[in-house]
């Protein structure tokens, strides 16, 4: 007998004599039997064991509506067999990842295993700093320490510390920053300009800065992306600590950007500049000259310009914003098919020939450029924003989401039918961008169907990327959801992987489910320095651009005592006169809407 395994997701409707029926996302139906053998639990969080529900199987299948995810084999005959169920929620309307604590739970255990897979359990010396990490934590051979990397884990820990107040995680965050700009900085004094060396090769113990990209991609020039993630880290470490030699650096690397990258008559930002003459034109580009595209216009704002603007509510990075999500509404949409253009020529022609991506499309940047729409229209009311963020939000789940196993795709032809590129495996960073443009959307605008969207991308994630095994997150899962632990998809350490996008879904989720969508406060903790560099002394709590009026700061404890001079409106804390740094415990709440 021939079959082949396969998973099922989707609300219960009904089940009657070992058999249930599950209601897909495009609207079918699929039925599944029982068998004796079958056993059945709840999604769980990292840190938790195993919650088998074996015993109340019948009982948990006896309320429809509850999300389930059911795997076993196919028969040539269409028969599905469910040997594995698995519930979302013990209650018919649960929904897990929705308990307060549960993305803050997620990102303590992220970044302990980061901690430990980097440092142990000792001193913290990013001289022990890999860029791979192997499925359990050991680190690969090769000594190379690449600076987004890094500032990827700065990030993550900076991020954990927001959330969870443990001083530890800060103070991983606090020596990557230092050891970014000791050993991964060039400061040009004659152009007054910053910019972040690739990385640097510590093998044999001797440190060798690698100038340019090593990536074929981007080979012997300095990418807009490795500059703008360099910054990724050190924002949110600046967000929490004011640290003034950080945003020194922020400023100059700003003023890279502004000077050698931006094109100042047609608008946005080129990918690429020659690593001697700065110029985006020059020869030794070859196909990366005079090159605009998604990561060099619009990764700006989610890597670090969002936060920026958090921590300093400064109008140029306000403009900047602006700018930047003028260009993506004014170039990106495409008429002729669902997804967005995503690499130009300098006149904003699109390009595509180039590379691996020639007519493709990628189905995360699409959704990524919806949510950070709608973060921008909350600071900025713009129609053309909120319209193209509905659009892609509206088309993306027939091109890019998997209707019967749950989770979303990644590269697909941008011309129908759209098949897939490499194969149909789901990355982890994927998860994210759907989880947020749907869970951003609905907490910006209150919609029940972009929740729905929400809650069945984050039930795929946390049923089938966490690694309950050796901690951290899988790169990539099988369309059913087994992980895919072959070549650099097996590491938890990559050019690719390094606690961000994994940090910011903590982060960000916990910041949307819980004030926005449930109405539930959140603590936010920060740690400013004596000198922290924030304008007005101000330290600017609000957890993310959110909709006016919906969110307010009600308490403030400063070195765990009641402090008292804050804007509960602005969420801004007035920093007290200090001979060292505080530590600032912020209670946001959600304003009840008339």
């Amino acid at each position: 007998m021939h079959s082949y395994s396969d998973t099922a997701f989707g609300r219960l409707e009904s089940a009657w004599d070992g058999h249930f029926r599950l209601r897909l996302a495009d609207g079918t139906s699929v039925d599944l039997h029982l068998t004796d053998t079958t056993s059945a639990q709840v999604v769980r969080n990292l840190g938790e064991p195993y919650h088998d529900v074996t015993g109340r199987l019948a009982e948990l299948l006896a309320t429809p509506g509850r999300l389930v995810f059911a795997h076993g084999p196919v028969y040539p005959d269409g028969r599905r067999q469910a040997t594995q169920v698995t519930f979302v929620g013990e209650g018919a309307d649960e929904h897990v990842f929705e308990r307060p604590d549960w993305w803050i739970d997620q990102v303590r255990e992220l970044a302990r295993f980061y901690r430990r897979a980097q440092f142990g359990t000792g001193e913290v010396d990013y001289a022990d700093y890999r860029t791979q990490i192997r499925l359990g934590g050991d680190k690969n051979g090769r000594h190379v320490q690449e600076t987004d990397t890094i500032s990827r884990l700065v990030y993550g820990m900076a991020s954990a510390y927001m959330l969870t107040g443990d001083e530890d995680f800060l103070t991983v965050a606090d020596r990557g920053s230092r050891y970014l700009r000791d050993h991964m900085r060039f400061v040009d004094t004659d152009e007054d300009v910053t910019y972040w060396y690739h990385g640097v090769d510590v093998d044999g113990g001797r440190e060798r800065k690698l100038f340019t990209s090593e990536f074929d991609d981007d080979y012997h020039a300095i990418p807009a992306y490795e500059q703008i993630y360099a910054l990724a880290g050190l924002v949110q470490n600046y967000r929490v600590t004011g640290d003034p030699a950080i945003k020194a650096d922020i400023d100059g690397t700003m003023r890279l950007f502004e000077r050698f990258f931006a094109d100042p008559v047609l608008g946005g930002y080129y990918s690429h500049i020659d690593p001697v003459t700065l110029s985006p034109h020059h020869d030794s580009l070859g196909a990366n000259r005079s090159r605009k595209n998604w990561n060099s216009v619009g990764d700006h704002a989610p890597a670090y310009l969002f936060n920026l603007y958090l921590a300093t509510g400064d109008e140029r990075h306000l403009r900047m914003l602006e700018h930047t999500f003028d260009m993506i509404v004014s170039h990106f949409p495409d008429r002729d098919t669902p997804f967005v253009q995503e690499r130009f020529h300098a006149d904003w022609a699109p390009d595509r020939s180039w590379g691996w991506q020639q007519d493709r499309a990628v189905v995360g940047h699409n959704l990524k450029i919806a949510w950070n729409l709608t973060r921008m229209g909350a600071a900025l009311p713009k129609y053309d924003y909120a319209r193209l963020a509905d659009r892609l939000a509206d088309t993306m789940p027939d091109v890019g989401r998997d209707p019967l196993r749950g989770g979303w795709y990644d590269l697909v032809r941008r011309q129908a039918p759209h098949d897939f590129v490499w194969h149909d495996r789901k990355a982890w960073w994927q998860q994210e961008q759907a989880i947020l443009a749907y869970l951003v959307l609905a907490g910006h605008r209150g919609d029940a169907g972009r929740l729905a969207h929400a809650r069945e991308a984050q039930s795929f994630y946390n049923a089938f990327f966490l690694d309950h095994d050796e901690g951290g997150v899988y790169f990539n899962v099988l369309a059913d959801g087994i992980p895919y632990l072959m070549g650099t998809e097996r590491l938890k350490g990559s050019h690719s992987m390094s606690m961000y996008h994994s940090a910011e879904l903590c982060y960000l989720a916990t910041v949307y489910n819980g004030l926005l969508v449930r109405g539930e406060p959140l603590d936010l903790w920060f740690r400013p320095r004596a000198d922290a560099d924030f304008p007005d002394r101000s330290l600017r709590v609000a957890p993310d651009v959110l909709p006016a009026g919906r969110v307010r700061l009600e308490g403030v404890l400063v070195d765990g005592e009641p402090y008292r001079d804050f804007d509960a409106d602005a969420m801004a804390v007035r920093l007290p006169d200090s001979a060292g740094p505080v530590t600032v415990r912020a209670r946001l709440v959600p304003v009840e809407r008339s």
